[in-house]
């Protein structure tokens, strides 16, 4: 694999010769990757996977047209014939009035002290025991009977952007993970539920078999469910499912569907959106943060922004080209891939906790639903019309009764949004994370 400095000077070149070629401004992204894994089910590992790669996105501007173009493939003829296709390409394209790179003043700093790379790399010996102690924990749940597999894994990747407005920047981040999936019951009285965890330090993991005991009780308190009858009750979505509302949100502001009008947030700039209390935070810069990054892949300087302040839709998701549609500054909310244009992406997202436990959130809930699991995405950006398929479990006089699957849950989420209340589990397992939260009035479409 090759160092920073390596890639670095690549770029540079790079962007030398498309401006040689006669561009007006471009900029190059490097992206090398690394992994290991270990798929491991009922007592042996299934296969080990050590995989390496390099990827290389050139975007090449005249005036206010662009072309990407990418490669694999970094001899010094393959970049030459790579930078000439990408300028031939960008004189004949149609125009974008938005398009083009930062200005000067418009970029940042990189942020500093994120801690995004552990710098331990695992054998594949001892991913292999992380995997073999995740399933045993979860077989070793009374009523488990089988295992779908668990797996561990690790992954390294350096991102390198350069651009000709004189930015230049770069960061390694590092991930360690593990999961299991397993069964419950026999014949056609099964049920499945998993597990997992992921973290850019493997000593920032809980312990293999904690992980493997949710996901076995899991699986068997799903067995024998019911079916639920249609009503109109609150709905309480539990954590790991939460996170599927936040996402919805972010959808909703981010600025390429605010420009273009199809969002149904989006008049609502600096009015009520949530329910009063209610605090959603956009974090580039946690420390550990699974979606932390020092800059985004504009380079424009990011930072700790408040989406939602005690209700109130406070600022879009933005990059520079939804930004200038908009009148507006870039957020520093860019993310691109290699091949592809930026486009306005959250880092780590969360929603703050509220100030009662789950608990008390199901407490005066006579009759309810506590959603475990989501099935598909009936979700309209347009009019914020929601339904889903779900499962999880009935509640009755505050607490959970029994299991129920094969149901429909429905709303919009303009008013789910004003009815939701958080509980004050919140924990960061993920990019985007939210406690236990209740909606109110909802539908359950059922028998």
């Amino acid at each position: 694999m090759s160092s920073d400095q390596d890639a670095r000077a690549r770029l540079d070149a790079l962007l030398k010769k498309v401006r040689a070629l006669g561009a007006s401004a471009a900029d190059a992204v490097e992206v090398e990757h690394a992994s290991l894994s270990v798929p491991y089910r009922l007592g042996r590992s299934e296969g080990r996977t050590r995989a390496e790669s390099r990827d290389l996105g050139l975007r090449v501007f005249f005036g206010h047209r662009q072309a990407i173009v990418s490669t694999t493939d970094f001899s010094e003829a393959a970049l030459d014939v790579l930078a000439e296709r990408a300028v031939a390409m960008a004189k004949v394209v149609p125009e974008d009035p938005y398009c083009g790179l930062a200005a000067p003043e418009e970029l940042g700093e990189a942020a500093g002290g994120l801690d995004l790379e552990d710098p331990a790399v695992p054998e594949l010996e001892a991913l292999m025991a992380l995997a073999q102690r995740t399933e045993e924990a979860a077989l070793a749940v009374p009523g488990v009977t089988n295992s779908e597999g668990a797996e561990a894994g690790w992954q390294r990747n350096r991102v390198t952007l350069l651009a000709t407005n004189g930015f230049s920047g770069g960061y390694a981040v590092t991930r360690h993970g593990m999961g299991v999936s397993v069964l419950a019951g026999s014949g056609t009285e099964m049920e499945r539920d998993y597990d997992m965890a992921s973290a850019l330090y493997g000593e920032d993991l809980p312990a293999p078999e904690t992980i493997g005991r949710q996901a076995g009780e899991r699986a068997v308190q799903r067995l024998h469910p019911r079916k639920a009858r249609s009503a109109s009750v609150p709905i309480v979505y539990d954590p790991r499912v939460a996170s599927s509302l936040l996402g919805h949100f972010v959808s909703a502001i981010n600025g390429a569907a605010i420009a273009r009008g199809t969002s149904f947030l989006k008049d609502c700039l600096e009015k009520p959106v949530f329910s009063q209390g209610v605090q959603i935070v956009d974090d580039p810069h946690r420390r550990r943060g699974l979606a932390s990054r020092p800059f985004d892949s504009e380079g424009i300087g990011n930072r700790r922004r408040h989406l939602v302040e005690n209700g109130t839709l406070k600022s879009w998701l933005l990059d520079l080209r939804s930004a200038r549609q908009l009148g507006l500054r870039s957020t520093g909310h860019a993310a691109r891939g290699i091949s592809s244009p930026p486009s306005p992406n959250a880092t780590n997202l969360y929603l703050e906790p509220g100030r009662q436990s789950p608990e008390a959130l199901l407490a005066d809930i006579d009759q309810g639903f506590y959603v475990t699991e989501l099935i598909g995405m009936g979700v309209n950006g347009v009019t914020g019309d929601y339904s889903r398929g779900a499962a999880g479990f009935w509640i009755e006089k505050g607490a959970r009764a029994y299991p129920v699957s094969e149901i429909t849950i429905a709303g919009n989420l303009r008013e789910m949004f004003r009815h939701l209340t958080p509980a004050d589990d919140l924990e960061f397992r993920f990019g985007t994370n939210a406690p236990t939260l209740r909606v109110d009035g909802m539908m359950v479409a059922g028998v």
